[in-house]
């Protein structure tokens, strides 16, 4: 399966799921759908390191190709989810160019990084897994915070990052905003603009976390890595729907959070 940095650099648009429920059964259910990616939330999911080992299993089971989002900007917990068999990670709250340069130390195997030797499960898939994660492994820093927008040209800039994330709930907040979908307002929209900017002048693949609905509208504004759907929010959706419509009501689908 072609990698992400593989599509990216086709000039693919990716579009991925995003999972926040430890289990590998929807990990896998996830992988079979169609998706370009499938994220595993280890900051904000119901997830650990043990069940995201597990679903990385699924995921490869089911076809698909598993990134994850790790908890914070931490070296070590970034090279044991790169072990565990992700071929990508997302880490939030990037604000400096220091900061992303701290992504790359532990996200590269010498002489780029400082990743230490020790593929245990991404090895049993490719023999030579530290020469394919040269070429193979995406890192993508989060874009959530006006100070990473006014830094935003120095941290694409760091040699070894392959894409940035913008975190629309944290970003939102940031700028004084409600944690939502803030389509319309001058100063997000110009939030999303300049990133989208700044990606094209430096190489670097602009990514955001969206719905369904949004699809359309963010490739049209030029991201290229969207995530569209949520596997607690789909759950919760079709139950939801699924009760009412059982009691002779109707109801709308739950937004899906921004996060």
């Amino acid at each position: 399966m072609a990698s992400l940095r593989d599509r990216w650099s086709g000039g693919s648009v990716t579009i991925g799921a995003w999972l926040t429920l430890g289990s590998e059964v929807s990990a896998e259910v996830a992988a079979r759908s169609g998706f370009d990616y499938v994220c595993l939330d280890n900051q904000h999911g119901a997830l650990d390191f043990r069940s995201s080992v597990s679903m990385v299993q699924a995921v490869l089971a089911g076809g698909g190709l598993p990134i994850c989002r790790v908890p914070w900007n931490e070296p070590g917990i970034i090279a044991k989810m790169l072990d565990a068999g992700c071929e990508g990670v997302i880490v939030p709250m990037v604000n400096t160019a220091e900061e992303a340069a701290a992504v790359v130390r532990a996200g590269r195997y010498p002489p780029m990084g400082a990743r230490s030797y020790g593929p245990v499960m991404a090895g049993l898939r490719r023999a030579d897994h530290h020469v394919w994660a040269e070429a193979g492994i995406a890192l993508i820093p989060m874009i959530e915070t006006a100070e990473a927008l006014g830094n935003i040209d120095a941290i694409l800039a760091v040699p070894g990052i392959d894409a940035v994330y913008i975190g629309p709930a944290d970003l939102s907040f940031s700028l004084g905003l409600q944690p939502q979908n803030n389509d319309g307002n001058e100063l997000f929209d110009a939030a999303l603009a300049a990133v989208v900017a700044a990606c094209g002048r430096a190489g670097v693949v602009p990514g955001i976390h969206a719905t369904a609905s949004l699809a359309a509208r963010r490739i049209e504004q030029g991201f290229r890595m969207i995530t569209v759907s949520n596997d607690m929010v789909t759950l919760r959706s079709g139950l939801t729907h699924d009760v009412a419509v059982a009691r002779g009501a109707s109801t709308a689908a739950p937004d899906a959070p921004l996060y």
